[in-house]
C-alpha cells in the first residue's frame, strides 16, 4: 500500500545525506523524526521543496519532517532504505539545558501516547455506557472494561521505564524489570500492612505505593542508566551476561525502595500540591496559555515538555486540567481558521489543502494545516490563537478537566465525562463553541484584507484585430519547458491556452512582439499583451506570486501603452522570489488559442530574449 511513496522516501533519505548519515528514525501521527551523524549534510531547502513534504523542523534534538496523516506509509518505504544503527557516533551541537530536558521528556513520553490514547477512549466509552444506562457499575462488564482501560495506567511505571531506557540507551528489559519490582504484589502487601520494612535489618525501605506513578520511575531509571553503563565497563565480557543483570537488580532494587522511589514520591506529592493549588487559585492560567500559544509551542517543540504535565497530573490526581482543555480548544480553533480560509480563498490548490487540513485538525492532528495554511497565511494563525485562548479561558474558569488522555480533537470531548456528572462534558463543549465561533468571525473579517477577491488567473478582454501568422521571441532568458511541466494545473492542462514556460535565469521580461499592453495586474506579477497581428498572450511570473502583492516586482509599462519587440516591460528580483520559497516558473500562454489552427513551440532548452520561440498559425 505504501509503494506509491517509494520515490518520496528515496528523496527524503537523499536530502538527509544518504542512509549512512541517519542513525535513528521513527514517526508520530504526522511527522517523520530522524537523528543523524553529520547535520551539515542535510539539505533543508531541498527537503521543503519536495512534493509531499509540508515542513522541515528541528527541535528537541530531532530533525522532523511534517508529512501528514499518511506518514506511516512513507515511513514503511524509508525503513526499507535506511540502516538504523544506534552505535553510530552522532556529531551534533552541544545542547542547552532546556533543549536537553525537552528532548528527554519527549523521547520518554511520546512512544506511550498511543497506549494512553487508546486507554482513554475505552474509559470514554465506559462513561457513555454508564450515562445511557447500558450497563451498571456493579456489572462484570463494567469491571472488565475498567480493567481494559486501567491496565496502562496501573503499569505505567513499567512502560515508562522501557521507553526511558531506550532514550538513555540502557537495557530496556532490565529497566522494565526494576519497575516490575516496585509494582510487585508482595510490596503492595507490605505497604498495606504498614509495618516498618528494612533490608538486612539495616537499610530502611520507605512504605510508598508506586502503581500509576511517574516521578519515581523516572528517577530510578535515570540512575540505573549510569549504574548499568558502569557495570558494563568494569565487568569482563565473558561473564557480563550474568553479572550485569544480577548486580543491576541488587543495586537498583535497594536504591529504588530506600532512596529514589521515596524521593520521587515526595516530589510527586509536591507536584500534586502544585496542581491542586492551580486548580483552586488559578485554574484559568494553564488553559489560557495552552489554548492561545500551543501553535507557537508546537513550532518550537516546547509542547513536548508541557504535555507530560497532564499525564503526571492524571497520575497524581486522576484528572488533567493542565494540558488537555487548552489543547483541544487550540486545535479546534486552528481547524476552524483553516476551514474559513478554504471558504474564502480563490486559490484552488490552497482551498484543497485548507479543506483537508481542517478535517484532520478537527480530529486532533493540526500540523498539516498549521504549516500548510495557517502559518504561511499568518492571519488564520493569529485568529486561531485568540480563539483558542478565549475557549481556554472559559474552560479554565469553570475548572474543566478530562479524566483520561487521548486525542485532542472532537472525539476528545468524550474524555470529559466522569465523576458521575456531565458538567465537565458540557463545559468543554461550550469552550469549543467559543473557540470555533470567535476564530471563525476573526478569520472571516481579516480575510477581506488579506485575501484577494479577484481571481488572479482571470484573463482580461482583448481588442479584436485581423489575425495573421506570428512569430514570437522569448520574453525571458532561461530554460524553455513544455507547458505540461508547469507546477500549476490551470496552466499545465492548457485550460488557459496553449504556450510554453520558462525557468528564468534573470529577472527581466521583454515584449515578445510589437503590440500593446492589454492589462497590468495590480499585483504586478502578470501582464497581458496583444500583438499587432492579433495574438493575445498572458505572461505570468512565478506561481502563487499574487500573494506577494507586488513585492519584488517593478512594472515598466502601463495598460494601453504601445511596445516594441524586445522592449523591457517588467523586472523582478529572482533571488528574492526563490528565497521566499516561490516557484519561479513563468508560464506564457496564448489566451485566444481557439482562433488559431496551430501553436508550435519551436525552441526547447536554453533561450535568449532575441530568439524566436513560438509560431502561431492562423
Amino acid at each position: 500500500m505504501s509503494k506509491k511513496y517509494e520515490g518520496l522516501a528515496h528523496d527524503i533519505v537523499e536530502k538527509f545525506g544518504g542512509k549512512e548519515n541517519i542513525t535513528e528514525g521513527y514517526h508520530c501521527q504526522t511527522r517523520l523524526r530522524f537523528k543523524v551523524i553529520d547535520e551539515s549534510k542535510i539539505d533543508t531547502e531541498g527537503l521543503e521543496g519536495l512534493d509531499g513534504v509540508e515542513k522541515y523542523i528541528f527541535n528537541a534534538g530531532v530533525h522532523q519532517i511534517v508529512i501528514g496523516t499518511h506518514v506511516k506509509d512513507v515511513f514503511e518505504e524509508i525503513e526499507k532504505i535506511i540502516d538504523l544503527d544506534p552505535t553510530k557516533e552522532v556529531q551534533t551541537e552541544k545542547k542547552g539545558i532546556l533543549t536537553a530536558i525537552i528532548e528527554f521528556v519527549a523521547g520518554t513520553f511520546q512512544p506511550v501516547i498511543p497506549a494512553l490514547s487508546g486507554a482513554g477512549m475505552v474509559k470514554a466509552v465506559l462513561a457513555l455506557l454508564i450515562v445511557f444506562q447500558v450497563i451498571s457499575p456493579e456489572s462484570q462488564t463494567y469491571y472488565l472494561l475498567n480493567m481494559f482501560a486501567d491496565g496502562v495506567f496501573f503499569f505505567l511505571p513499567i512502560i515508562l521505564a522501557f521507553t526511558e531506557a531506550q532514550k538513555l540507551r540502557c537495557n530496556p528489559i532490565l529497566a522494565a524489570s526494576v519497575a516490575a519490582m516496585m509494582l510487585h504484589p508482595n510490596w503492595g502487601a507490605l505497604v498495606t500492612a504498614g509495618d516498618p520494612v528494612s533490608f538486612f535489618e539495616i537499610i530502611p525501605f520507605t512504605l510508598a505505593t508506586y502503581t500509576g506513578s511517574v516521578i519515581p520511575i523516572l528517577l530510578v531509571i535515570f540512575v540505573q542508566s549510569y549504574v548499568e553503563k558502569f557495570l558494563n565497563r568494569v565487568i569482563p565480557k565473558s561473564v557480563e551476561l550474568v553479572f550485569v543483570p544480577m548486580l543491576t537488580f541488587l543495586v537498583m532494587g535497594t536504591l529504588a525502595f530506600s532512596v529514589l522511589g521515596p524521593l520521587g514520591s515526595i516530589l510527586g506529592g509536591y507536584l500534586a500540591s502544585f496542581f491542586t493549588f492551580l486548580s483552586v487559585n488559578a485554574s484559568w492560567v494553564p488553559a489560557v496559555l495552552i489554548g492561545g500559544f500551543l501553535p507557537i509551542m508546537v513550532m518550537f517543540g516546547l509542547h513536548n515538555g508541557v504535555a507530560p504535565l497532564g499525564v503526571m497530573q492524571m497520575a497524581e490526581l486522576g484528572y488533567d486540567s493542565i494540558f488537555g482543555p487548552g489543547c483541544v480548544c487550540s486545535n479546534i480553533a486552528q481547524a476552524t481558521a483553516s476551514a474559513v480560509v478554504a471558504f474564502r480563498t480563490k486559490d484552488k490548490k490552497l482551498r484543497q489543502l485548507a479543506t483537508s487540513g481542517s478535517i484532520t485538525a478537527y480530529m486532533g492532528i493540526t500540523e498539516p494545516t498549521l504549516y500548510g495554511v495557517n502559518l504561511p497565511k499568518k492571519y488564520p494563525l493569529i485568529s486561531a490563537m485568540i480563539g483558542g485562548g478565549l475557549g481556554g479561558l472559559y474552560a479554565g474558569l469553570t475548572n474543566t478537566h478530562r479524566f483520561a488522555t487521548g486525542s485532542s480533537g472532537l472525539p476528545a470531548i468524550l474524555l470529559y465525562i466522569g465523576d458521575d456528572t456531565m458538567r465537565f462534558f458540557w463545559n468543554i463543549v461550550i469552550a469549543l463553541i467559543i473557540s470555533a465561533v470567535s476564530t471563525a468571525i476573526l478569520t472571516y473579517f481579516l480575510s477581506f484584507k488579506f485575501e484577494k477577491e479577484e481571481n488572479e488567473l482571470e484573463i482580461p478582454e482583448m481588442k479584436e484585430v485581423i489575425l495573421e501568422d506570428t512569430l514570437m521571441i522569448s520574453p525571458i532568458r532561461g530554460q524553455v519547458l513544455p507547458l505540461n511541466e508547469v507546477h500549476d494545473e490551470a496552466f499545465a492542462s492548457e485550460a488557459l491556452g496553449k504556450g510554453f514556460a520558462i525557468e528564468p535565469v534573470e529577472g527581466k521580461v521583454v515584449a515578445p512582439f510589437d503590440g500593446e499592453i492589454a492589462a497590468v495586474f495590480p499585483t504586478k506579477h502578470a501582464i497581458g499583451l496583444v500583438s499587432e497581428t492579433g495574438v493575445e498572450i498572458l505572461i505570468h511570473v512565478g506561481l502563487n506570486t499574487v500573494e506577494l502583492k507586488g513585492k519584488y516586482f517593478d512594472v515598466l509599462v502601463e495598460a494601453n501603452e504601445k511596445v516594441k519587440k524586445g522592449q523591457p516591460i517588467l523586472t523582478f528580483e529572482l533571488e528574492q522570489l526563490q528565497a521566499a520559497g516561490y516557484d519561479t516558473q513563468v508560464p506564457v500562454v496564448v489566451t485566444n488559442t481557439p482562433q488559431y489552427s496551430a501553436i508550435e513551440t519551436i525552441t526547447i532548452g536554453q533561450t535568449d530574449c532575441n530568439q524566436d520561440i513560438l509560431a502561431v498559425r492562423v
